[in-house]
């Protein structure tokens, strides 16, 4: 079991940058893909990055493809998600997710949710 704690939100102009973090809380935080989730108001929670157990593979949503990198740090229990190039449709809450063994895009897969941090991205 893991708890994810997201970190590293706040106010940011568009076409500038910031990073989240998320760190879990247990001993099998390698045992997990993780997935970051992002929802604007009114609208539905949706895909934005994943990362495979080991690191070796991410995948992306569209729309943010080329502009966020998620990367991982087993030894730290911690995913960040680098966020380049922000845009004003960036802005949401963002989410950490955590599934075992296998990554996956779609929200209701994922085993263990944190919080949510707040993005908002000001012209």
């Amino acid at each position: 079991q893991v708890q994810p704690v997201e970190s590293g939100g706040g106010l940011v102009q568009a076409g500038g940058s910031l990073r989240l973090s998320c760190t879990a809380s247990g001993r099998t935080f390698s045992n997990y893909a993780m997935g970051w989730f992002r929802q604007a108001p009114g609208k539905e929670r949706e895909f934005v990055a994943t990362i495979t157990t080991n690191g070796d593979s991410t995948y992306y949503a569209d729309s943010v493809k080329g502009r966020f990198t998620m990367s991982r740090d087993n030894a730290k229990n911690t995913v960040y998600l680098q966020m380049n190039s922000l845009k004003l449709e960036d802005t949401a809450v963002y989410f950490c997710a955590a599934r075992f063994r296998n990554w996956a895009s779609t929200p209701n897969l994922y085993d263990y949710w944190g919080q949510g941090t707040q993005v908002t991205v000001s012209s």
